[in-house]
């Protein structure tokens, strides 16, 4: 069973996605995802558009990365370059660490249409690099 770490800087949107689609992938996976400076709550068109997918993340919250400083991990994966240049020193054994960054869809600005898009098409990024890493790391080829 492979234990896995999702970091961003406000474990709002991306890193939200990124715990729910691997999860979808495959259940056996121990998946968690957290923040470096967390916000309140999930950001709720992360939440829609994910819904869109077929993925139900509206029982997340975001979670600060100290409350896993002394867990070990397969991967810890940071998804945003603010999180990867802050990301702590773990504890516990991480055996790999891996950078897969995404443009932060909350910046997005614009008519309502014009932010979901950019929430669509990030989702739509996690969802496949996150699938090509799950077939490469985990499945080793499937």
């Amino acid at each position: 069973m492979k234990r896995i770490l999702i970091l961003c800087t406000g474990n709002s949107c991306r890193s939200q996605m990124a715990e729910g689609f691997l999860k979808s992938f495959d259940s056996s996976l121990i998946v968690y995802s957290a923040g470096t400076n967390p916000s309140a709550h999930v950001h709720p068109k992360a939440i829609q558009v994910m819904k869109e997918a077929g993925i139900d993340i509206s029982d997340g919250y975001p979670k600060d990365v100290d409350q896993f400083i002394n867990e070990s991990f397969d991967y810890v994966i940071t998804v945003c370059d603010h999180a990867k240049e802050t990301c702590p020193i773990f504890n516990g054994s991480v055996k790999k660490r891996l950078h897969i960054g995404f443009e932060d869809p909350a910046e997005a600005t614009g008519s309502e249409e014009e932010v979901l898009t950019v929430f669509r098409r990030v989702r739509d990024e996690i969802k496949d690099a996150f699938y090509q890493f799950y077939r490469k790391e985990i499945k080793k080829g499937i």
